[in-house]
């Protein structure tokens, strides 16, 4: 069929199976890390670990996390992108399962640690399969699609966990032995699916590699930049970016580690009750995600410009984004606090492809995945502090209220600073 197909001169859309490898990837790199935040309070009951105490728990994973993904973008630029999230899932996989052996704050701090280090690749080397496989016009579409998977993964995750768990008496242990096994066999997947480029992979016709490869007469004729990959860090719409980007980090990942504690102690939710308080915003994550790539690109076709309507769409987004989440302590009853809560990771999520995007508008193709892996490493950086941080806040006078107006702060911090500074050669 594929000879055929060729012969033909049918464009084939092999694409869209590299797109659905990642986006199940992705999902399960989610609800992976949905676990812990769902089982967090038996957690922390059972091994008597306090709030404080298990922020850093939490935070362990970001400080591999975030180096990590740099490092997954300098060896996809190095290696390919497929060995490297192969690889990756089977590392984080297997941690997610061993977190199932944690007894107390130091060996759940260890797996944590080591968990990080094989989910840090994952974004960076997405957006490089991205690039590799879709036109411009199209990869605005794709990259929002696959990390749709993201917040769906959690929507999916989070109940199937509390099902788990309610199943067998709040057994925390159980969810990440089957997470964990189901991540080796999602990477067996993902090894037989995907190549690095379309040149690569037997089922691409000559018609859609030609469809792909179509901006590539602009890239030749565009002028060669032979500077050090790290050069291109001094850019202003790249490190305008990394703050930016460092906003919308804060606000996901006192979401994804806090949200559910703060439903259970602030809004008195039993493990029940997080099967749909905890996953309808996930719900709103994964469209957001989806339109906010659909959208931009419709902009960039209407406008004729690459790099604007991207970067307009964060600013506006992630202002209101931290806005609104000051408020979330405010509301008066639980169904508003959730209701809030999707609006709120809707409109963060808007903006999750666009990062990626402005960084690539600005910087040769042959340095992207190892700038935007630092981009990533600076912005996660706010998943070390930030659930690290929530812990100590919410233990403190401040309480979660005084917790929600800070991160709402450096969200809309990061907005002004794309603002002024992260205007691109697009």
């Amino acid at each position: 069929m594929t000879s055929a197909l060729l012969a033909a001169g049918r464009r084939t859309r092999t694409r869209y199976a590299v797109l659905a490898a990642d986006f199940v990837i992705l999902a399960l790199n989610y609800a992976d890390r949905a676990v812990i935040g769902v089982a967090a309070p038996v957690i922390m009951s059972e091994l008597d670990i306090s709030k404080a105490a298990f922020g850093w728990i939490l935070a362990a994973f970001a400080f591999t996390y975030s180096p990590f993904g740099f490092i997954g973008g300098w060896l996809a630029d190095k290696y390919g992108p497929r060995n490297v999230m192969g690889w990756a899932a089977i590392v984080w996989s297997v941690f997610t399962a061993l977190t199932a052996a944690g007894v107390g704050f130091v060996s759940l701090l260890i797996v944590r640690l080591l968990f990080g280090c094989g989910e840090g690749p994952q974004a960076t080397v997405t957006a490089k399969v991205m690039h590799n496989w879709f036109p411009k016009r199209e990869l605005g579409m794709a990259v929002g699609v696959a990390n749709a998977a993201t917040p769906l993964g959690g929507a999916i995750g989070t109940p199937i966990v509390v099902a788990i768990m309610s199943a067998t008496q709040d057994n925390w242990r159980l969810p990440f032995i089957i997470f964990g096994a189901v991540g080796i066999f999602c990477a067996i997947g993902w090894f037989v699916v995907v190549r690095d480029t379309p040149e690569q992979h037997p089922r691409v016709s000559p018609a859609e590699l030609a469809h792909i490869r179509q901006d590539a007469k602009e890239e030749e004729t565009a002028p060669t930049d032979d500077r050090p990959w790290w050069r291109n860090l001094s850019l202003p719409a790249v490190w305008a970016t990394a703050i930016a980007y460092f906003g919308y980090a804060w606000i996901l990942w006192t979401f994804l580690n806090w949200f559910p504690t703060y439903l259970t102690e602030e809004r008195g939710i039993d493990i029940e009750g997080l099967a749909v308080g905890a996953a309808v915003p996930w719900i709103g994550g994964c469209a957001g995600l989806a339109l906010g790539g659909v959208f931009t690109d419709w902009l960039v076709r209407r406008t004729g410009k690459s790099g604007a309507p991207r970067r307009w769409t964060v600013i506006l987004c992630l202002a209101a984004t931290g806005i609104l989440f000051g408020f979330l302590g405010q509301v008066g009853n639980t169904f508003s606090a959730v209701a809030l809560m999707t609006v709120v990771v809707f409109l963060l999520y808007f903006t999750g492809a666009q990062y990626w995007l402005i960084v690539g508008e600005a910087v040769p193709a042959a340095s992207y995945g190892s700038v935007s892996g630092a981009v990533q490493m600076f912005a996660t950086t706010a998943s070390i502090i930030a659930p690290a941080a929530t812990g100590y806040l919410v233990e403190s006078r401040l309480g979660w209220g005084g917790m929600f107006a800070i991160a709402a702060g450096i969200a809309v911090l990061g907005s002004l600073a794309l603002a002024a500074f992260g205007r691109s050669r697009a």
